[in-house]
């Protein structure tokens, strides 16, 4: 995507329908890269996410020591230099608007022989950070906030030990960051969470060595580790494959298929809301030796109706409300989300920025403390901000589709972040959009 891009134009119309595919999943990409680093060998990865966060993983690890070969788009050598093989960095570990990359590596460093400094975008260093500082002093490190926000300080030569955590809500990322630090602590590293939330680094563990221990909705590691090298294939992100599904339901005119998906349970409970509203959405399971289950979603037309969205649902579908909300703009009744109030410190706002967006289109909506009820209608043209949020961009360029008019999206820079080329795939599926600076 282009540096001077501000602006998305999305029309009404367009024939949604035919095959597409979507680049490979961010959540993956990131924790696949770490892990790789601090293995023995090297490791070989194919579908790669070559966004603006993945790639900032990939720049801290060479920061770090660790030596990254691109083979062709999306497929890497990491040349792994084992846990106690990374380098001291020469300067602060700059990651742009990445959050995992931030939280997971103050895991990973939390245990080194050296010290770090983690710090971001302007974005990135208003986001909260001493969830993951706090129980990694837990375990022994010296990890401090400003603030509770970035920057990350890291004081290296501490001796980590393994200890039981209960989260108070469910986190990937702090999970994911405690398990990286219990690869280097000493005993067990225990995670125990409220609900599930996603567990690529359990099923991504086990491809590199790393024996995975589950009991009564937690998860442990035995500390130190060794890591060996792994040959990963990262499948198609659900989240970026989320904002086509919502196509072709609203704006279809014949089945849109979307090849190779991740479908991890712990991601797709998006699924689950959609048909609960009636969407026509169908599974095609591709065979795959991979710990990561994979499939060709096939998606219709279909005529939504509003509904009151389970909370249980809510923490396994977080990054893909913003598009559940524009799906709800057209869908016949009221869409009720509650339990949602950790879109409030995403890369924006995102309850606010999608309420104001969509009321800024004539749509109702009632603004609740941890979620939003959005009432389906006639959805006008008109100029949306995303407020620098790819997630939001994404999710009104979809409901343009459905508009009386065109809808121009402010601040789209950011959608380089998770995916790169969506204005290219938006138009293969046949949404009318429109690219300008």
């Amino acid at each position: 995507m282009s540096a001077n891009l501000r602006k998305f134009v999305t029309s009404p119309g367009g024939r949604v329908a035919g095959e597409i595919g979507v680049p490979g999943d961010k959540s993956i990409s990131h924790r696949v890269a770490m892990l790789a680093a601090v293995a023995a060998g090297d490791s070989e990865i194919s579908g790669y996410l070559e966004a603006d966060d993945c790639l900032a993983t990939l720049a801290a690890l060479a920061e770090l020591g660790v030596r990254v070969e691109r083979l062709g788009a999306g497929s890497l050598r990491i040349h792994g230099v084992g846990l106690q093989g990374l380098a001291a960095p020469r300067a602060a570990l700059e990651l742009g608007n990445s959050g995992t990359s931030m939280r997971l590596l103050a895991g990973l460093l939390a245990g080194q022989a050296f010290d770090s400094v983690l710090v971001g975008d302007a974005s990135l260093m208003r986001r909260p950070m001493e969830r993951v500082a706090a129980p990694l002093r837990r375990m022994g490190g010296d990890v401090r906030t400003q603030d509770g926000r970035p920057p990350i300080t890291i004081r290296g030569h501490r001796k980590l030990t393994g200890c039981s955590h209960a989260l108070e809500d469910p986190s990937a990322q702090i999970k994911s960051a405690l398990l990286l630090a219990g690869l280097q602590a000493t005993g067990r590293t225990s995670v125990h969470e409220p609900s599930t939330s996603r567990d690529h680094t359990e099923r991504l563990l086990p491809t590199f060595g790393v024996p995975v221990f589950r009991d009564d909705g937690a998860v442990a590691i035995d500390g130190p580790a060794r890591l060996s090298a792994a040959q990963v294939e990262v499948p198609g992100d659900f989240s970026s494959a989320a904002y086509f599904i919502v196509a072709g339901l609203i704006a279809g005119r014949s089945p849109l298929v979307i090849r190779g998906v991740g479908v991890n349970p712990t991601r797709t409970a998006l699924l689950d809301i959609l048909r609960q509203m009636g969407g026509d959405i169908r599974m095609h399971p591709a065979a795959s030796a991979a710990s990561e289950p994979r499939a060709d979603i096939e998606v219709r037309p279909s005529a939504l109706r509003g509904v009151a969205v389970p909370e249980s649902h809510v923490p396994i579908a977080m990054d893909e409300l913003p598009v559940l909300f524009a799906a709800a703009a057209v869908a016949e009744g009221d869409t009720l989300v509650t339990g949602a109030g950790e879109l409030r410190v995403k890369e924006s706002d995102r309850l606010n920025a999608m309420a104001t967006g969509l009321e800024s289109l004539g749509v109702a909506v009632e603004r609740l403390t941890d979620g939003l009820r959005v009432r389906g209608g006639v959805v006008r043209g008109g100029i949306v901000d995303s407020q620098g949020d790819h997630r939001v961009a994404m999710a009104f360029a979809v409901l343009g589709a459905c508009a009386n008019g065109p809808i121009a999206i402010r601040d789209v820079q950011n959608v380089a972040t998770s995916f790169p080329g969506f204005a290219q795939t938006a138009r293969a599926a046949g949404l009318q959009l429109a690219e300008e600076g």
